[in-house]
């Protein structure tokens, strides 16, 4: 099946908005901190997995089955929502995380290796989910 380039600019133009408000967010908790292209990284990998999932459906997010939509959704929910509640917590001072730890910066540093794997998971259990749609 050629892929329709048209229909996925237009059908990843919501998900890069969204995923780029979240990313100037992270980007505004952060600036102008060292690791802030780091953290980033979980939603630049979210905004290319859904572009893959396009791409390979030919335009439509469900073009080859429901293993990659939903894997890509997997991915996206627990490494996008992770990253932003984590830096709402140090914008807001949640139970003291910036106030009261010894290194707060410290806290990104490693963020996106745990946003990665928790995206991992997500992104198994949702293949799995999808292999049996």
């Amino acid at each position: 099946m050629q892929p329709d380039r048209h229909l996925i600019v237009i059908r990843l133009a919501p998900v890069a908005l969204v995923t780029g408000a979240a990313m100037a967010y992270v980007a505004s908790v952060e600036w102008p901190g060292p690791y802030l292209v780091w953290n980033l990284l979980p939603m630049l990998m979210a905004i290319a997995l859904a572009a893959v999932t396009l791409y390979r459906g030919g335009g439509r997010w469900h073009g080859t089955g429901w293993r990659w939509p939903l894997g890509t959704l997997g991915f996206a929910l627990p490494a996008i929502g992770l990253s932003l509640y984590l830096h709402y917590a140090y914008a807001v001072d949640r139970d003291g995380i910036a106030s009261e730890a010894i290194d707060p910066v410290g806290l990104f540093r490693y963020l996106p290796v745990y946003t990665i794997f928790a995206g991992t998971v997500g992104f198994a259990i949702g293949w799995i989910a999808g292999r049996n749609v």
